[in-house]
């Protein structure tokens, strides 16, 4: 998909999770923001973008996994984890091209791309999950 159309739903699934989302779904739609921007700006040119081993993006990479890694730790969801395997998933992109240099640099930068959309759909899933449990709490509370 369109790097634009990725940033469009990225934008929407972070605002929706500060509105309804706990610290958890804040959170991660916070490192998700912050790696997406860091990216763009430490990416290489077009021209030599996945030639070889994108070490800034790696770095931005782990520092998200990371910052994922701590929410699933801490956090009493699963959907946490998920997130964080899936940014583990997309760092092994990283290593299969230091394995082999070879890599066509379009399987490695579709390596790199690929998980960045599941990961916000679990996220946009994780925040309507929560909002819906604690309207349906809210509801049992007044009947009551």
């Amino acid at each position: 998909m369109a790097p634009n159309l990725f940033r469009l739903l990225l934008a929407l699934v972070a605002i929706y999770a500060f509105l309804r989302g706990s610290r958890d779904e804040r959170i991660v739609a916070l490192i998700c923001v912050a790696g997406a921007l860091t990216t763009h700006l430490v990416i290489s040119p077009l021209s030599q973008r996945f030639e070889g081993v994108e070490t800034p993006v790696m770095l931005v990479d782990i520092a998200v996994f990371a910052g994922f890694l701590l929410v699933a730790l801490r956090s009493d969801r699963f959907w946490p984890l998920w997130v964080a395997g899936l940014q583990l998933t997309t760092m092994l992109g990283h290593v299969l091209k230091a394995i082999d240099s070879e890599l066509l640099p379009r399987a490695y930068g579709a390596a790199l791309n690929f998980w960045a959309y599941p990961i916000v759909l679990i996220l946009a899933i994780g925040t309507w999950r929560r909002h819906r449990r604690l309207n349906e709490e809210h509801r049992r509370a007044i009947s009551v």
